[in-house]
């Protein structure tokens, strides 16, 4: 064998180790808890540390706002002043997500409403109109199934009901692939993070610098067990049937140039099969509380109006019973 494959040889082996490491390095990485929002305070329990924010009059009908994937409680930034004029808004970081804690595991949706549940116990927030975007809808849904007393009513924001109403495709899953993954994890430049993120949003918007912040903020345990647990979620039983099986009254609001639902219209008429009130948001993509976020924040504010007042008419008509 001449020198020259023997270094070959050799370098093709340093390169094996190399991604080896990385495999092994990247997927113990953990980060802590830590305060990234102003008001911001940290909520320790059994399952982690999560990051709350707290808005508007204590007093108020609650309002619980939980974000998508990838993402943080900054994406609720438009809405959060309008929400909080007369309701009490609580938006939480999902665990991975955020200023909330980092683990290597605990991702799946189910152990998400469960912190989501510790969060509202300590503030003393029961029936609550909770209010999620994309990865927050399955959140906010199990939330539903698990803990019924803290839920009211449901707004599905982008949520897709299952995966065959989107695909990324074979390039967006390279990502979520075995030792691929991790090294592209690695390697991400802020213009690739961007790239990625556009599809979240109608062709042409900008995308703050702040959200490539939020990726940069991901572990990739994080990334990629957030991900799967969104696909195992909705493989065992689509959303539409899963909100419909809570008995809760639902929203489900999809933007119309949304590009990760394949047919954003098909995807809400799966909800209104099921009962839910739809409602197309011309102009935004799959994120129209960024994109939108005066005419998102009113259909929230109308859905939860509309709740308030049939409790009022419960109530009347259970006074007036003989």
């Amino acid at each position: 064998m001449g020198r020259g494959w023997k270094i070959l040889i050799a370098v093709v082996a340093l390169l094996v180790v190399l991604i080896g490491v990385n495999v092994l390095v990247t997927d113990a990485e953990t980060k802590s808890a830590e305060v990234t929002e102003p008001g911001g305070q940290i909520v320790t329990l059994p399952g982690g540390e999560v990051e709350a924010v707290e808005a508007g009059p204590r007093g108020g009908s609650p309002i619980v706002l939980v974000h998508c994937f990838t993402c943080a409680i900054n994406y609720w930034d438009g809405m959060i002043p309008r929400l909080a004029r007369n309701h009490r808004v609580i938006a939480v970081d999902l665990l991975g997500h955020g200023g909330s804690e980092k683990p290597t595991e605990g991702y799946e949706v189910e152990n998400q409403a469960d912190l989501v549940a510790g969060v509202l116990g300590r503030l003393g927030v029961r029936d609550a109109v909770v209010v999620g975007h994309s990865l927050g809808g399955p959140v906010s849904i199990a939330l539903a199934e698990q803990s019924p007393a803290l839920v009211d009513r449901l707004v599905a924001i982008d949520s897709i009901p299952d995966l065959g109403y989107g695909d990324v495709g074979f390039i967006g899953e390279l990502p979520f692939k075995p030792v691929i993954g991790q090294t592209l994890w690695r390697i991400k430049p802020d213009f690739m993070i961007r790239d990625g993120l556009e599809v979240a949003f109608a062709p042409g918007f900008d995308v703050p610098d702040a959200f490539v912040e939020d990726v940069k903020q991901l572990t990739y345990s994080a990334y990629k067990g957030s991900h799967d647990a969104y696909d195992e979620y909705t493989e065992e039983q689509a959303l539409p049937e899963r909100t419909a099986a809570t008995g809760k009254p639902t929203l489900a609001l999809m933007g119309a140039e949304e590009q990760i639902a394949s047919d954003p219209e098909a995807a809400l008429a799966a909800y209104a099969e099921t009962g839910a009130q739809t409602e197309l948001i011309e102009g935004a993509g799959h994120s129209p509380n960024v994109e939108k976020p005066a005419q998102t924040a009113a259909l929230v504010l109308a859905f939860a109006r509309q709740g308030m007042q049939e409790g009022l008419q419960k109530r009347d008509g259970v006074r007036g019973q003989p």
